[in-house]
């Protein structure tokens, strides 16, 4: 018999990602910054989206943030069955962007536009982490 599936698919590692997927070996959040006009930049790409340039290099963040939105999914379209149902949530960071995730460690009936977060950890079978968030202060 094969071992258990895994909660998620895996997302695949394209080469201008790279760095940000070696960070989450070592439990670390980091974005791209673009040096031209002093802001974040997330998803990783190539060139900036807001001025085009392409002095990017990467920076470690707090991981803490709020939950600027989010819905609850009750089906999983993981072909591996993942788990529902649960929030998929996008998280406004405090260095200024946002990023889609899920929010772990909170009944669904708890979850509210605004509450604190801080970054938790997933792991993945190739030793990379999948960044989740939970409430500040984790659970109790």
């Amino acid at each position: 018999m094969s071992a258990e599936a895994p909660r998620r698919m895996e997302p695949p590692v394209s080469p201008v990602a790279e760095p940000f997927w070696a960070a989450t070996r070592e439990r670390r959040l980091v974005v791209q910054w673009c040096l031209d006009c002093d802001r974040p930049v997330f998803y990783p790409r190539d060139n900036c989206p807001l001025c085009l340039g392409t002095s990017l290099e990467w920076r470690d963040c707090t991981g803490e943030g709020s939950l600027y939105s989010f819905t609850v999914n009750h089906l999983s379209s993981n072909p591996t069955g993942g788990e529902g149902p649960f929030p998929v949530a996008i998280v406004e960071l405090a260095e200024g962007f946002r990023m889609m995730s899920n929010v772990v460690n909170c009944p669904l009936e708890e979850l509210r536009v605004d509450m604190a977060l801080s970054v938790a950890w997933e792991e993945l079978s190739d030793g990379r982490n999948y960044p989740v968030f939970e409430p500040r202060g984790g659970t109790a």
